[in-house]
């Protein structure tokens, strides 16, 4: 079921957010001291492509720097990014298939308005993926 949603959100909604986030990076990069958000935007991005499966929590050692860098990610590029997810997400709601996706992309507003200090983690929870983590 994962990579049926994934597969619809690709085409959906995932492809246009993957540039947004790429677009934001690269920019990010070419403003050599905003690197570090530069290579957050990056790591978004493959979220924003492939969401399903994954998900967000919190890095236990994210402390003041990160929210620091949050207060700067957001005037720089978290605001234009949380209404992309914003619009979308009101697009894919509009049809019952896409409410789904409309859900997936309004959870990841508040990652893309704060995403230092964050980590991309996996859902999966098989005897496989126990064996692999180890």
């Amino acid at each position: 079921m994962r990579t049926l949603l994934n597969i619809i959100w690709l085409v959906l909604a995932g492809f246009w957010l993957f540039l947004g986030y790429l677009a934001a990076g690269v920019v990010l990069c070419v403003l050599i001291v905003t690197i570090p958000w530069g290579i957050a935007s990056f790591r978004i991005a493959l979220y924003a492509l492939w969401p399903f499966g994954r998900t967000v929590v919190v890095k236990p050692t994210a402390g003041t720097w990160s929210f620091l860098g949050n207060v700067i990610w957001v005037i720089v590029a978290g605001v234009w990014l949380a209404i992309g997810h914003i619009v979308s997400g009101v697009a894919l709601c509009i049809t019952i298939i896409g409410i789904p996706l409309g859900i997936a992309d309004f959870k990841m507003v508040p990652v893309s308005l704060a995403p230092l200090g964050k980590e991309i983690v996996s859902t999966r929870q098989g005897a496989f993926d126990r064996a692999v983590a180890r």
